[in-house]
Order: C-alpha cells, then sequence, then structure tokens
C-alpha cells in the first residue's frame, strides 16, 4: 500500500469517474485503475462498485477511503 494508491481512491471517491480522478492526479486512467486493483488485491476487498455510474464506493471501500483521507491529512501535517 502506497500514499500514491490512497490519494488515488480519494480522487475517484470525489470524481466518481476514473478519467476525471486520473487528469486530477496526473496519471493515465489506466495506471489510476491498475495501481487501485493493486490495493484491491492486496487488502482483499472490492473498494469500488464498477457496475454502477458514477462509480461507488462499496461499504468496505467506505471505510478505508475515510481512513485514507485522515491518513492523507495526517502526512500534510507532518510535511508542514
Amino acid at each position: 500500500m502506497t500514499l500514491q494508491q490512497l490519494e488515488y481512491i480519494v480522487a475517484v471517491n470525489k470524481h466518481r469517474h476514473f478519467v476525471t480522478a486520473s487528469e486530477q492526479c496526473g496519471v493515465t486512467q489506466p495506471t489510476l485503475s491498475l495501481m487501485i486493483q493493486k490495493l484491491e488485491l492486496e487488502l482483499g476487498v472490492t473498494i469500488f462498485d464498477r457496475a454502477k455510474h458514477p462509480i461507488e464506493p462499496t461499504a468496505m471501500g467506505q471505510r478505508l477511503i475515510a481512513q485514507a483521507e485522515i491518513t492523507l491529512r495526517e502526512m500534510r501535517k507532518l510535511k508542514e
């Protein structure tokens, strides 16, 4: 798990669209999708329900995203 992957799931949650989130993160959509898939495999959970449009997080995904937001906020504090 990397901070970059956490940034990606937070961005997808914010935009509810992989392409828009990838543009915000400055990566291609396939790169963003692959990194999220790797995180899902590592954790053994599905973070986003890709069958819904706009994309929605699963129940476990919501919990992970909330924790990712806290982690990223704390990282910004460390940098300050």
